[in-house]
């Protein structure tokens, strides 16, 4: 029973932790990079489909994204939703490519992005306490049934405190290393 609990609280922090990681590569700092796009969903026939899908992303320079689209009438539509979306880049068209250069980011947008950075990090953080919170409570509730002994729900508890450590631990990594990048000149 308890082990179920911690595998299945393990899982969830793993994969919280997966998509937060996911969530910062879309993060802009500075530098080109395809995952800027991910959000990025162009009307392909009716049906919402990324950029990624619909042609080849490539960075042949560390502040420049070329998009190269295999069917060359999507274009302006690729534009035109990349101008709709967030990414906060103009797109430039010369009939075959799609050429997004993104701006250098001044010190107060570098300072902003960080701050952004750490609001994120630490809703990641409240949602690995509240998984852990949930697997002590289910642990607790085994135990006051009699399904568990005590020393096994205690053994359980601690077990689920360290793994709530070492997600948080790799939280923190996360935020520090894209803050260094961000912060990168």
């Amino acid at each position: 029973m308890v082990k179920q609990v911690l595998r299945e609280t393990e899982d969830k922090m793993k994969r919280s932790v997966e998509a937060f990681r996911k969530e910062l590569t879309g993060l802009r700092a500075g530098r080109a990079s395809p995952a800027i796009l991910d959000k990025v969903a162009v009307d392909y026939y009716g049906t919402p489909t990324p950029v990624n899908q619909l042609g080849t992303v490539t960075v042949p320079e560390p502040r420049l994204l070329v998009i190269a689209p295999w069917d060359k009438s999507l274009i302006p539509a690729i534009s035109k939703a990349i101008m709709k979306s967030d990414v906060g880049i103009t797109p430039m068209t010369d009939g075959n490519v799609i050429r997004l250069v993104v701006p250098q980011l001044t010190k107060e947008r570098r300072q902003e992005l960080v701050k952004g950075l750490k609001k994120k990090g630490e809703e990641e953080r409240v949602a690995i306490r509240n998984i852990r919170r949930d697997a002590i409570q289910e642990i607790k509730a085994s135990e006051k049934d009699g399904k568990v002994p005590e020393d096994e729900s205690r053994r359980g508890q601690d077990e689920a405190q360290k793994i709530h450590d070492r997600y948080m631990k790799e939280i923190d990594q996360a935020v520090d290393a894209k803050e260094k990048e961000i912060m990168e000149v």
